[in-house]
């Protein structure tokens, strides 16, 4: 049975570039950085980042999300700002969030809540959601 997530790991074509970025503007805890890849944590989590010569990066739905404090969105967002990062997505969903790639177009955001209360929000709106089976 699977109990929670273990890792992500991504795809780079610059691990030294990624690094950089993961720790000094994401602020990740680093682990290890060798020449092929290097380890994070995030508060508990292993975050990894893995060379690889060419990288199949896609424009989908599909982000990897990392929780923010309200009171640290703002100087979080503006950092990944300033640091160039591009924003490929604007905010639609309940709770602050920023949509932004990091230096090899992966998908990212940053977000204040948790999935207890987008649920709440989500019931809010129920008149929105047609043909919604709720389990909790």
């Amino acid at each position: 049975m699977i109990q929670d997530i273990n890792h992500i790991t991504l795809a780079v074509t610059n691990v030294r570039r990624s690094f950089n970025f993961y720790r000094d503007v994401l602020g990740f805890k680093p682990i290890v950085c060798w020449d092929k890849g290097a380890y994070f944590l995030v508060g508990d989590f292993w975050f990894c980042v893995n060379q690889e010569e060419q990288l199949m990066v896609g424009k989908s739905c599909t982000h990897y999300a990392f929780s923010v404090s309200p009171q640290h969105f703002v100087m979080i967002a503006e950092r990944i700002q300033a640091a160039g990062a591009t924003i490929y997505k604007e905010n639609t969903s309940p709770g602050e969030s920023l949509y932004f790639l990091d230096p090899d177009g992966h998908q990212l955001e940053i977000h204040v809540g948790d999935w207890q209360a987008r649920i709440k929000a989500k019931k809010q709106n129920i008149g929105k959601w047609q043909d919604v089976e709720w389990f909790i």
